[in-house]
């Protein structure tokens, strides 16, 4: 079986950001894997005008948050870093039995790569100091994290029909499904 692999568009974000974009991308991509019957939950981001959905699946939503979590604590430990989340979809198939074992292997069949490059906020020079000569003017800097911001959203929005586009076009490699699964089994893997 081939493995479809979709690299996502890099995305700049502010730490305070992050939770909010991986949840929005990971939630869609999942949503879309999901095989079985769910129950959609339509969620608003607070930061971006963007609504996404998720599976409505606790142990889904537990287990996304878990790993935003761990790369949220990666990233404080290893700031000023381009970075990349891998989610990965898999298949469980038992291995042929030996004397000694009896192995489950896990056969990859597509995995999503999420591009962030975290970026540290710029911290305006309050007075005049001794090594700065110019001073911003705190209404350049709003103005200039808005268009930031701005320019996030639509970049988002274009990741979002990036997971749509590539969905909707590849499908032959998405294995049959199972009675009773909602969604495959799945694995996301951060930085270590």
């Amino acid at each position: 079986m081939n493995c479809e692999v979709c690299q996502l568009k890099e995305l700049e974000v502010e730490s305070f950001e992050i939770r909010e974009v991986l949840r929005c991308i990971l939630h869609t991509i999942v949503f879309h894997r999901a095989l079985g019957l769910i129950r959609p939950k339509d969620i608003d981001l607070e930061l971006f005008e963007i609504t996404y959905v998720q599976c409505g699946e606790i142990e889904v939503e537990k287990k996304i948050d878990e790993k935003v979590d761990q790369f949220i604590s990666w990233i404080e430990k290893h700031p000023n870093k381009k970075s990349q989340i891998c989610l990965s979809f898999y298949e469980v198939k038992s291995k042929q039995p030996s004397w000694f074992t009896n192995k489950i292997e896990r056969l990859y069949w597509e995995q999503w790569y999420i591009n962030l490059n975290v970026l540290q906020p710029t911290k305006a020079p309050v007075g005049k100091s001794h090594h700065s000569k110019l001073v911003m003017d705190p209404g350049e800097a709003s103005e200039e994290r808005s268009s930031r911001r701005t320019l996030l959203e639509q970049s988002l929005q274009e990741v979002l029909f990036q997971i749509i586009k590539f969905v909707n076009e590849k499908k032959d490699h998405v294995p049959p499904i199972n009675d009773g699964v909602i969604y495959c089994p799945f694995e996301i893997t951060i930085p270590s």
